[in-house]
């Protein structure tokens, strides 16, 4: 069984990139097929809302079969974890939808894109960090990882714009 700082780290780590990363796609998205910058907030506010307890509540039951598997009477971790996820996933789901509201639609996606690789940036470089491995390495792969998958959300928005 992972030790509770291990499992915490991949459920922060999940939690940030996955807000960064599908947050953005479907803000960018959506406000590429519509141009309406009240869908793209609302879009946004429901994206954030259902993916962070989602999220949070399957790293919960995830965390928590694991557990039970291994025989572990650990309540405490598979909660946290769970919790950990769900916060990670709140907070970076904000990054791109704050931009959307407070710049206009024009500029809204490209500022959201920015702000999103920007933290993709920094979250990688944090990892680097706290595993002890190459920040600049980390932070370079987690940008290219998070950028190409948000590159496919904007394509999908344009293919598909209403």
């Amino acid at each position: 069984m992972k030790t509770p700082q291990k499992e915490y780290l991949q459920s922060a780590m999940f939690g940030f990139n996955d807000a960064l990363v599908s947050t953005t796609g479907v803000i960018v998205g959506i406000s590429t097929g519509t141009g309406d910058k009240q869908i793209v907030i609302l879009a946004g506010i429901v994206t954030i809302l259902v993916e962070a307890l989602s999220m949070g509540s399957g790293q919960y039951l995830s965390s928590k079969s694991a557990h039970q598997l291994d025989r572990t009477a650990a309540f405490k971790v598979p909660l946290m974890s769970g919790l950990i996820m769900f916060c990670a996933y709140f907070l970076a789901g904000l990054v791109p939808l704050l931009t959307i509201i407070v710049t206009p639609i024009s500029y809204a996606r490209n500022a959201a894109i920015v702000a999103a690789l920007f933290f993709l940036l920094i979250l990688g470089y944090a990892k680097g960090k706290i595993v002890k491995v190459s920040p600049l390495r980390s932070a370079l792969e987690v940008f290219v990882i998070g950028g190409i998958t948000t590159a496919i959300g904007i394509a999908a928005g344009r293919i598909f714009a209403i």
